[in-house]
């Protein structure tokens, strides 16, 4: 089903983004890996195995989005399915974290989604479809402490994830989110460099390549959304009906960071 699909995969360089690119490549689909760091991209792209691709692409930058997304489109003829995986957080009290912070997070992780799908949408709706995969995060959906800038910005894909689901359908364009929870990545390394939450939620923590597989199966299904742990979606939906005695009962545990 994947057999020869272009794929584009923002934040490649390494973790989630590499990771899913191995499995695409096995599946007979073309990886095009893209990311900030030129050397780390090859290096990625060299592990991955068959024929990909690979381009140096900042989703914070208007013109070079555009510029690459038109280069990938003209060089491979198409881009049948778009990975907006680019990232990062950085876990720190709402008091303590500057104005700039919230800024640059929200450039990269909602703007950068933004940025590729517009650079996308016009390319699928002339090739007759495709497929669009943001994502997201757990946090997205309950927000604790010392994620208010990162879980925010969450929230913001999922927001705009579902009202593009809606928008694309009759274009014959699908648009899924992922909802992972804690990966163990480089992504940990940034949020949280003394290394407290990975400590203490370390048997809840995800394998890169266990995120990658629900990755490649939504895009052989087409599923429009997947919460990863499921146990801690039913938590979520729980939290949702009963907010303060969540708080009461489970407060402490959730606010690990």
């Amino acid at each position: 089903m994947l057999d020869g699909k272009i794929v584009l995969i923002t934040g490649a360089a390494s973790g989630l983004g590499a990771e899913t690119a191995k499995l695409l490549a096995a599946a007979g689909a073309i990886p095009i890996l893209t990311g900030r760091r030129l050397d780390k991209l090859r290096e990625a792209a060299n592990a991955v195995g068959g024929r990909n691709g690979c381009y140096k692409m900042d989703v914070t930058d208007n013109d070079e989005v555009e510029r690459v997304v038109q280069q990938i489109a003209k060089d491979f003829g198409r881009i049948d399915i778009l990975l907006n995986n680019a990232g990062y957080g950085v876990f720190e009290l709402f008091a303590d974290a500057p104005i700039e912070r919230f800024q640059e997070m929200m450039d990269t992780n909602y703007m950068g989604i933004i940025r590729c799908t517009k650079a996308v949408l016009p390319i699928m709706q002339k090739q007759g479809g495709g497929h669009i995969i943001n994502v997201a995060s757990m946090a997205g959906k309950l927000s604790t402490s010392k994620s208010s800038g990162y879980a925010a910005t969450k929230h913001a894909v999922l927001g705009l994830t579902n009202a593009m689901r809606s928008e694309f359908a009759s274009m014959n364009i699908y648009v899924s989110a992922i909802n992972p929870g804690p990966i163990d990545t480089p992504f940990l390394h940034i949020a949280d460099p003394q290394g407290h939450y990975a400590s203490k939620v370390q048997g809840f923590m995800l394998k890169p390549a266990r995120v990658a597989e629900v990755i490649v199966q939504v895009m052989k299904r087409r599923k429009p959304e997947v919460d990863l742990p499921r146990s801690a979606s039913i938590g979520i939906r729980i939290y949702g009906l009963f907010p303060r005695l969540a708080d009461r009962l489970a407060g402490r545990w959730l606010n690990r960071k």
